[in-house]
């Protein structure tokens, strides 16, 4: 008589099935393991995330809006992105528990797509902000947002890339977000910002756009990031410093490469008429290759240097023009946005 085997799961009981289970095994640990630690990064957040509605006043009448919004302190501060409050006459926050609160705009910057917004809640329940910095391409993220309000969403994927650019605009300047993380957690209307977490359930993202069919961004949380938080809950607004040029990364010319050991510089585009960079002689097709003695390699570089710390003070701009190096003085102002 034949010997029987019995079938469960898709791997059979039978002496030769017990080795095909075994090998089958790892895998399903893997998923129990990944389902445990998304469950995990929802039930440690969902408390601290919450819907926003945002009414704004139009020509035709009144205009709702609605978004997300992270809690990173107990006393009502939320970080949210800076578009899905622009324009906003009235904001209100509801969480996960029922609750639904008033809530105020503390300071915004379009540069940046971040704003704070303070609830009126002294209770909330802040998450952690961990640093993007340390992402590497391929790690699991989770983003969580509160589009309907109590029906709050909770995605998965990877990073799918770092170190892109997300540009941006104020009235007439334009800046690049840098650093932008793309991942392929789907994100749906109303997430714009809500978190993106890591596998431990660190906020090291805010989700402000989709970028294609399974595809999103969100601006990353790092040092850059944290200290434009700060200035937004203590002044409402972040300062920059601004020279007024559109520049542009370039390769040095193979001499210049050698001789300054690196291969990039920001060739000058555009100067705008007046600005700082006028005044000190900067001209379209000059290549500049250090402010103040720190390397400049693509606009990025520039941008990093022009914190508030730098208006009003003289800065040395070290320029190749001509096949020779000049060295021009100038002094930053505040960029009105």
């Amino acid at each position: 008589m034949a010997n029987l085997k019995l079938i469960s799961g898709g791997a059979e009981a039978g002496p030769d099935g017990v080795a095909e289970r075994a090998r089958q095994l790892p895998d399903a640990d893997a998923f129990d393991a990944y389902s445990r630690t998304v469950a995990g990064v929802a039930e440690r957040l969902t408390p601290s995330v919450a819907h926003l509605a945002v009414s704004r006043r139009t020509r035709r009448g009144r205009a709702d809006g609605a978004g997300s919004a992270v809690a990173i302190s107990s006393d009502g501060y939320m970080l949210t992105s800076a578009h899905v409050v622009a324009g906003g006459s009235g904001v209100s926050a509801t969480f996960s528990d029922g609750r639904e609160v008033g809530a105020e705009v503390e300071g915004s910057d379009p540069l940046s797509d971040l704003a704070v917004v303070r609830a009126d809640a002294r209770d909330l329940t802040p998450a952690q902000l961990g640093d993007a910095d340390d992402l590497r391409v391929g790690q699991l993220v989770v983003a969580i947002g509160s589009p309907m309000g109590l029906a709050g969403t909770v995605t998965a994927g990877v990073v799918s890339a770092l170190g892109r650019s997300l540009p941006t605009r104020s009235r007439s300047a334009v800046r690049l977000v840098e650093n932008v993380i793309q991942t392929d957690a789907a994100l749906n209307p109303g997430n714009s910002g809500g978190a993106l977490a890591d596998g431990l359930g660190r906020v090291i993202g805010i989700n402000t756009a989709v970028a294609g069919v399974g595809l999103g961004l969100a601006v990353p949380i790092n040092d850059a990031t944290r200290r434009i938080i700060s200035s937004l809950m203590n002044e409402g607004r972040v300062r920059r410093a601004y020279i007024g040029i559109v520049g542009g990364s370039r390769p040095l010319p193979p001499r210049i490469s050698g001789e300054l050991d690196r291969d990039k510089g920001i060739e000058v585009v555009e100067v705008v008429s007046g600005s700082p960079a006028d005044r000190a002689g900067l001209r379209p097709e000059d290549l500049i290759v250090s402010v103040d003695g720190e390397a400049m390699g693509d606009v990025g570089d520039l941008q990093r240097l022009m914190v508030a710390e730098r208006i009003g003070q003289g800065v040395e701009v070290d320029v190749f023009r001509d096949g020779a190096f000049l060295k021009l003085q100038l002094t930053p102002r505040e960029l009105e946005t």
